[in-house]
């Protein structure tokens, strides 16, 4: 998982995140209005249309997030902004759903399509 400072960004932030995309498909999640775990993972559901079989749950999440056999080939890039709206409702929520995001980044899935995860602080 990259997590990258909101400074970097300051001036031509949308060509610098442009530049990190590269080809990778972005999927963004506002965190902006983000409190609680619930939330979160309705947001996680609907950046990255994870498929209906997803059991709303962070074992759930770690499993769809490791096999991406459900996603078309080549890197995705689930691009959260506003974290810090989630950290501050609810500390553990956000340190629970990053976890499970950075583990499954490190562990990978087999197959044509990856998964990137840019987390902009701020």
């Amino acid at each position: 998982m990259t997590t990258v400072s909101r400074g970097t960004f300051r001036h031509g932030a949308a060509d610098e995140v442009d530049s990190m995309l590269g080809s990778a498909t972005p999927h963004p999640l506002d965190g902006a209005r983000i409190t609680t775990s619930a939330e979160a993972m309705d947001a996680i559901i609907e950046a990255l249309d994870l498929p209906d079989h997803f059991g709303h749950n962070l074992d759930a999440l770690y499993d769809v997030l490791t096999d991406l056999s459900w996603l078309p080939p080549g890197e995705h890039l689930l691009i959260w902004s506003e974290p810090s709206t989630l950290r501050a409702g609810d500390q553990p929520a956000y340190d629970a759903i990053r976890t499970v995001l950075s583990e499954a980044v490190a562990d990978g899935a087999a197959g044509e399509s990856f998964l990137s995860v840019l987390i902009l602080t701020d």
